[in-house]
């Protein structure tokens, strides 16, 4: 099989998919970032999604007025502007986070450089970037903005809007909209774990290796090597001196229990 980057193309495999070795505990934060990556993933799309469906909408609007009549216009374009941008965004969150979360379910051990880990912290923060702007952006426009028509009176204007019978002038009272964006905050909210997951993520393999606390025991007891003072740092996650097996300390004439 071919390896590309480094990455041997036979370890895709469907059973890498089995919940026995798809949520194991051998590598670090393993569950945990499966879980974030994929909820980051699945609602910043279905965000897009639901917004693609307002904007298609309005697209038609502006077709269809400006058809029924020629010198009318239907002015909307910040709304579809503001959905083409929370498309980009919810494609951008799911390649950057879609790609770390198969790179980590087939290629845990993987060896990466320096180059590398500084691109995958640079995407993540700029998903967060992109995320909160485009939450910020959209609430306001869809809160405070509505479409206007232009070209002819308010009365020949309700009879146009009424043939079309489509989506409401005022954003806010557009569901797709509205759903559209009670989606993209918590999905910004989990883009920010995400990309605090990854950087942490990042850090523990540069001091550690890919294994977790509990994998590196593991496999230094049965190798008969012992605890390693390394596992014995990782597991100081509080900043509290954490007493292992075999490590307790009692003064002179007293007996540990």
């Amino acid at each position: 099989m071919a390896v590309i980057w480094g990455l041997d193309l036979k370890e895709m495999q469907w059973g890498k998919f089995k919940n026995s070795y798809m949520w194991n505990t051998e590598y670090y934060m393993r569950r945990t970032k499966f879980i974030i990556y994929q909820l980051a993933m699945i609602l910043t799309i279905v965000s897009e999604s639901l917004g693609t469906a307002a904007q298609s909408d309005y697209v038609d609007q502006q077709k269809l007025i400006s058809k029924l009549d020629s010198n009318v216009t239907v002015h909307n374009n910040n709304f579809i502007g503001i959905a083409s941008y929370n498309i980009f965004v919810g494609i951008y969150v799911a390649t950057i986070f879609g790609s770390a979360f198969f790179f980590d379910l087939f290629w845990p051990e993987r060896k990466e450089s320096q180059a590398v880990k500084l691109a995958w912290k640079i995407c993540s923060l700029l998903a967060c970037l992109f995320t909160l702007s485009c939450a910020l952006a959209y609430t306001y426009i869809v809160a405070s903005q509505s479409a206007y028509v232009t070209g002819t009176n308010a009365t020949n204007a309700q009879r146009l809007l009424a043939a079309y019978d489509g989506s409401p002038l005022r954003y806010r009272n557009n569901g797709h909209a509205i759903a559209s964006i009670v989606c993209l905050w918590p999905g910004m909210g989990f883009t920010f774990a995400s990309t605090h997951l990854l950087w942490h993520s990042l850090a523990h393999i540069d001091a550690y290796g890919p294994k977790s606390f509990h994998a590196r025991t593991l496999g230094n007891v049965a190798g008969g090597k012992g605890v390693d003072e390394d596992c014995l740092a990782a597991s100081n996650v509080d900043g509290t001196s954490v007493t292992q097996p075999g490590y307790a300390h009692t003064r002179p004439g007293t007996h540990a229990v």
